[in-house]
This record gives C-alpha cells, sequence and structure tokens, in this order.
C-alpha cells in the first residue's frame, strides 16, 4: 500500500524537473504538480468525513427517520458543515491557486517548503475544529460550535484557536502562489497573464479578504473565551464574522469559474469570446461580490435601512452582472471554439456533439447549469431585503447555499478531480461506466434536494436549524404537518444524493490504487 502511495506521486520528469502534459500541453513541474495532489487528496478526504455526516444530519431532517436526538444533531450539523463548506473546498481552492499559478505560467512552484508548512498547519487547524466540535457538549456545559458560531454562545475556546490555525494554514499555503505571480509579472508589468491564472489571482485577493475577517472575528471571541476581556459586542462580532462566514463563498465562486474556464478549454474545446469582458468580470466581483454578506445581517438593529437597501440592491448588482458575464461568456466560448473545430452542425450540434460521456465534461457543465439556475438566481433573489426577511431563517436558506456549494462548486471540483486523475496522477478510472454515471447521478439527486428545500422553506416556512419540525415547532401549537409528503421527498433524493457521492469516492480512490497506469 505504502509503495503504491508513493507512486501517485511519481511522474517522467526531465533533469530540470519539468514535463509535457499531453493533454494540455502545459510545462509542469515536479514542486507545483505534487503539491496540487497533497491538496487534492486531503480535500477528498475531508469530502469523506463531512459526508459520513450528511448521512446522520440528512437522515435527522427527514423526521420519518429521526435518526438522532436534537442535541446530538448540532454536533453532527457542526461536523458536517465545516469539513464539506470549509474544508473540502479550501484545501481543493489551494490547488486550484497552484493550478492557475505555476502550472498554467510553466513556473516551478517557489518556497516549497512554506507551501508543505502551511498543508501542515492547515491540517492541524481542521483536526482541531473537528476535535472541538465533536467534543465540545460532553461537558454538558459548552454548545456545538455551528459555522455561524455566534457569541456568546458557549462555543469551546479551542474551536476559536483552531480555526485561526486553519486561517493562518491557508495564508501561508497562498503565498508561493502570489509570489508565482510577482515572478510572472517582474520586469514586465504589461504582460498579461493568461485569463486562468488572472482567475486565480482575484480569487487569492478575495480570500486574503475573506481570512483577514475571519482571523480578526475568532481572535475577538478567543480573548473573550479567555477572560482576556469581559464580555464581546455581539454586532460587531457578527459583521466581522460574515466576512468569513459568507466571504467563504466567494472564494468558492470564483474558485469555481475559474475551474469553468480552464476545463471547458482543454475539454470541451472552448475559447474566450473576448478576454477583456471575462477579466470586467473578475474585476467586478473583486470590488462587490463580499457585498453579499449584507443579507445575513438584515435583521441587525445596529445597522441603517439606507444601509441595507443599497447594499442589497444597488452594489449588489455589481456581482451579479458580473455572473451574468460569465453565464453567457462560457457557453459562448464553448460554442464557438467547438464551430472553429467544425465539432457538430445545425443550431444545437456543437452542444449535442460535446463529450458528454467524459465526467469531466459533464460535471463542469451540470455545474454551470445548477449553479446559475438553482444556487446563482436563488442567491440573487435571497440577496434583496424584501425577500430576505422570508426567507433568510427558512430551510429555504439552506437549499440555496446546496445550490451554489452542493451541486455548483462541488460538481466543478469533481470534474476537477478526474481530470487531475487522468493527466497529473495518470490512471485510468477503475470503471469508465460508474465514472462516466457519477455526474448525472450525483447531478440529478443533489438537484431535487436542493429545489425540495427550497420549496419547504418558501410556501410552508420550515426552519432552518431545528431538526424536528413537521408534527410541530416546539413549545408551540403551529403545526407543519402539511410539509411531511415534501419533507420524504427531501429524504428519499437525499439518500440518493449521499451514494452518488459515495460512488463518486470509490472511483476516484478505486482509480488511484487499482487503475491502470497512462503512460501518454
Amino acid at each position: 500500500m505504502l509503495h503504491t502511495l508513493k507512486t501517485l506521486f511519481d511522474n517522467d520528469y526531465g533533469e530540470d524537473g519539468f514535463r509535457e502534459c499531453s493533454v494540455t500541453g502545459l510545462s509542469i513541474h515536479r514542486s507545483a504538480e505534487n503539491h496540487v495532489k497533497l491538496f487534492g487528496l486531503t480535500a477528498v478526504i475531508a469530502l469523506v468525513v463531512g459526508g459520513s455526516f450528511a448521512i446522520t444530519v440528512a437522515m435527522t431532517r427527514w423526521e420519518l427517520i429521526g435518526l438522532i436526538p436534537e442535541d446530538g444533531y448540532y454536533t453532527h450539523l457542526s461536523m458536517h458543515a465545516w469539513n464539506l463548506l470549509i474544508f473540502w473546498m479550501v484545501f481543493m481552492e489551494i490547488a486550484i491557486l497552484y493550478v492557475g499559478g505555476p502550472i498554467v505560467l510553466g513556473r516551478k512552484l517557489p518556497l516549497t517548503k512554506l507551501a508543505t508548512g502551511g498543508w501542515i498547519v492547515m491540517l492541524i487547524g481542521a483536526l482541531g475544529v473537528n476535535y472541538s466540535a465533536w467534543t465540545a457538549t460532553e461537558t454538558g456545559v459548552q454548545e456545538a460550535p455551528l459555522l455561524t458560531a455566534y457569541v456568546p454562545l458557549e462555543v469551546p475556546s479551542g474551536f476559536y484557536a483552531s480555526a485561526i490555525v486553519f486561517l493562518l494554514g491557508t495564508t501561508i499555503a497562498a503565498l508561493p502562489f502570489f509570489v508565482t505571480i510577482w515572478q510572472e509579472k517582474r520586469g514586465a508589468a504589461k504582460k498579461t497573464l493568461p485569463l486562468v491564472a488572472f482567475g486565480a489571482f482575484i480569487t487569492g485577493i478575495i480570500a486574503v479578504e475573506a481570512i483577514l475577517g475571519g482571523i480578526a472575528a475568532f481572535a475577538y471571541a478567543l480573548v473573550w473565551r479567555l477572560g482576556i476581556i469581559e464580555s464581546v459586542n455581539s454586532g460587531i462580532y457578527r459583521q466581522l464574522y460574515w466576512i468569513i462566514g459568507h466571504g467563504s463563498q466567494q472564494i468558492n465562486l470564483l474558485a469555481m469559474i475559474t475551474v469553468w474556464y480552464f476545463l471547458t478549454h482543454v475539454v470541451g474545446g472552448a475559447v474566450v469570446v473576448s478576454e477583456k469582458v471575462s477579466r470586467s468580470a473578475f474585476i467586478l466581483y473583486l470590488f462587490f461580490i463580499n457585498l453579499g454578506a449584507a443579507h445575513h445581517l438584515m435583521v441587525d438593529p445596529g445597522l441603517s435601512a439606507g444601509w441595507r437597501i443599497f447594499n442589497t440592491s444597488y452594489a449588489f448588482y455589481g456581482a451579479a452582472f458580473a455572473s451574468m458575464i460569465h453565464a453567457f461568456a462560457i457557453p459562448a466560448g464553448l460554442e464557438a471554439g467547438r464551430r472553429q473545430r467544425g465539432l457538430g452542425g445545425g443550431l444545437f450540434g456543437w452542444l449535442t456533439s460535446a463529450p458528454w460521456k467524459n465526467p469531466v465534461f459533464s460535471a463542469t457543465i451540470f455545474s454551470i447549469i445548477l449553479f446559475g439556475f438553482v444556487g446563482g438566481i436563488t442567491g440573487v433573489l435571497m440577496g434583496q431585503m424584501q425577500l430576505n426577511m422570508t426567507w433568510h431563517n427558512t430551510f429555504a436558506t439552506v437549499g440555496h447555499f446546496h445550490g451554489t456549494v452542493a451541486v455548483g462548486t462541488t460538481l466543478a471540483f469533481i470534474g476537477l478531480v478526474f481530470f487531475v486523475i487522468k493527466t497529473m496522477f495518470r490512471r485510468d478510472f477503475v470503471s469508465e461506466r460508474l465514472a462516466m454515471l457519477v455526474p448525472f447521478f450525483y447531478a440529478g439527486a443533489m438537484g431535487i434536494v436542493t429545489l425540495v428545500m427550497m420549496y419547504l422553506g418558501i410556501l410552508y416556512g420550515v426552519p432552518r436549524r431545528h431538526s424536528g419540525v413537521v408534527r410541530n415547532i416546539p413549545g408551540a401549537d403551529f403545526s407543519l404537518s402539511a410539509a411531511a409528503p415534501l419533507m420524504n421527498v427531501f429524504g428519499v433524493f437525499a439518500v440518493l444524493a449521499i451514494t452518488a457521492g459515495t460512488l463518486f469516492v470509490l472511483v476516484a480512490v478505486g482509480s488511484l490504487l487499482l487503475g491502470g497506469r497512462i503512460d501518454a
């Protein structure tokens, strides 16, 4: 087994440590490729951990099963949220920075020891957060640290410290990427970065903004939990927290779109119709996307109505317009590129002739469609003040961020993992048929789960933070029993979605351990 794992990091490099990828034509250095593999493998492990808790969370919210009691539900929800919304995403995003930086630019990864050190620090922080979440309620005094971890909840101080360690590790791991960009631009300030590298660069800037907010929020809470200060201002904490709480999703968004441009080009033959337009969309994100966090503060009495209205409407339109640009540019580039190559005639031949049997391609396209129509549009709607006040604390919000993260970003990352297995690990899929099935199966099942969550929140007002609501809300006579049939639909398709995710992990790990070696 150890020999098999060691061979995963071997490839046919030249004396200078570079090799040429036969798929992309990129010149890839050993240092960059091995770190992409390292962070990618760690991300998949986090996916497995978070996905295992998806089973217990879904089977508890499906009240026909009611798997675990209310007090245990929050512990399982914390483990599910932190591993899937944070660790699976962020480890993958560091790998994406290394792809968008040194690999696309044909450079070595600078400061390799720093990159490895960043991975170690991130891993220590992730393990600490998991330990704190799992053991928090053992004393009967402390609370399980949900993703929000609002003060003054009695959350373990170790949780805040571990979250800070993870964020610091992420910063360390990102530094070699920024050094790569500096090396590329040094002495050639007017030289234009490739679009994928440019997208990764904007992703990195927004990540730094989010990380600084997260460190400020968790450090503020930590000094309070340690007794260094007597109290905290919960309003200030919430504003600091949502810099990372929602900013982490903005990192996901930009990393995902960068992957869209990359994979539709190398697998689907897409071109960039107008680089200036696509770059302008990334720049709009830089200035406006983090304003989306304002919709988490709509009921906060410390913010004026004018501030809320401006940030959730006029300012927010800058980010929405950027998303619309990408929504048109990527499909247009796919059509233009395939038509230039004579791939498919007629009105939609370019699309019907596309490589749908390739799981890299299908995962990417389903990510674009489901994020746009399920996650993105609902995010714009939910970000508006009027709808936000009625939707925000319902199951519709859970549906929304599953539409952005669970189907949108996760599907894009599934496609990238499959691509890395073929082109960097150079392994055949252990089963081409099962690999081809994964994106269709997962997109269909999780897409329905997401829509049902939204309907349960919007039509019935099912709350988001209680696991037992269908029969009656605890302490009240109000009944939500009419939502029970739709809750059963949610439960069935949640099981199918988890099965699809399990299939992805089995195919990915099986391919690495048992897949045949690809020589060309």
